[in-house]
């Protein structure tokens, strides 16, 4: 009797067992079916970031071969006698397409090539920078003593108001179509005040500065009258630097009008009457007019579209929100 309850126990354990290793077997392939599938993901990941690191090689050789790189030298393309034509166009503004930086490279290499024969500046901007306009403007001035027998004209298209006609006032003579947009000789800088919307919504504003007014410009703190004061002058001596330069670039050919430098804006033909243009054409025909050589070459510093997207990934968010929340300087419009 007692033999069989041994046997019956033996037999409970030797099944016991039996489980254990078949539970231990399923685990143990469990366990290796998920590093298998551990692994394999990794491999799939790796072969998925070596991918996209060759797709990435690939479209930057591409950009680097076939784009035209912005430091490539204009005046080699040039081919005998022409008229150097410098596009102004949008913002005028560091780190954008008409910063002083590309425009005085554009302006450097067009008069240092022997064959230009007059230098057209063909502008379509609304303004912007009252330094990269200041730099832009000296430099042109340079450059004209330099090489005295190099004439410089501007060809306002659509717009050249503020900081554009700025630049332009430095050149020999202006030339606009009937209906372009000349003149806002004016200065502006803009912002917005949020303390009534804190107040509403309950929000207090922590400022510590280690100066009485270093954050007068702040929108989030009551505006002072003194601080405004002080901001209205600034600007009104940066309008008065703008008035200086038009008035030493046009000389008498400006009209006796009070609303010249208000900051108004005119077309064409109403800015030749009062002096802001001295005629009106286009591009070409200054170049066949007035230089007398029709031939055209684009001395217009370009930067390459991998330097562009570079460029703007970095600063064009922070920039906007700079000019939106009155964190910028002063613009010329």
């Amino acid at each position: 009797m007692s033999s069989d309850r041994w046997t019956r126990g033996e037999m409970v354990n030797a099944k016991q067992a039996q489980a254990n290793k078949e539970d231990a077997k399923a685990w143990t392939l469990l366990e290796n079916t998920l590093q298998a599938s551990l692994q394999e993901q990794r491999r799939t990941r790796r072969w998925g970031i070596f991918f996209k690191s060759l797709t990435f090689l690939y479209l930057f050789v591409a950009i680097m071969l076939f784009s035209p790189l912005g430091n490539m030298d204009a005046a080699s393309t040039s081919t005998g006698p022409h008229t150097a034509v410098i596009e102004v166009r949008g913002l005028i503004a560091d780190q954008q397409e008409a910063s002083a930086d590309n425009l005085i490279t554009s302006l450097r290499r067009a008069f240092d090539d022997e064959n230009t024969r007059g230098i057209v500046m063909r502008i379509n901007s609304p303004g912007g920078s009252p330094v990269q306009s200041g730099y832009i403007y000296d430099e042109i001035r340079r450059l004209r003593k330099e090489h005295p027998d190099t004439p410089v004209y501007a060809v306002i298209t659509d717009l050249g108001a503020s900081g554009a006609y700025y630049i332009a006032a430095a050149a020999d003579e202006i030339y606009a179509d009937r209906s372009s947009l000349v003149g806002s000789i004016g200065v502006t800088a803009a912002g917005f005040g949020f303390v009534g919307t804190l107040d509403k919504l309950g929000i207090e504003r922590r400022t510590y500065t280690s100066g009485e007014h270093k954050a007068f410009l702040d929108p989030f703190q009551p505006e002072r009258q003194d601080e405004r004061q002080f901001w209205e002058n600034v600007l009104e001596n940066t309008h008065q630097q703008f008035i200086d330069r038009v008035k030493e670039g046009r000389g008498d050919r400006l009209a006796d009008n009070e609303d010249l430098f208000t900051g108004l804006i005119w077309n064409g033909e109403q800015a030749l009457e009062l002096g802001l243009v001295d005629g009106l054409g286009s591009t070409s025909m200054v170049a066949r007019d007035v230089i007398g050589v029709e031939n055209t070459t684009d001395f217009t510093y370009r930067e390459s579209p991998f330097e562009r997207f570079t460029r703007q990934l970095g600063t064009s968010v922070g920039n906007t929100l700079a000019v939106h929340l009155g964190l910028s300087g002063p613009v010329i419009r």
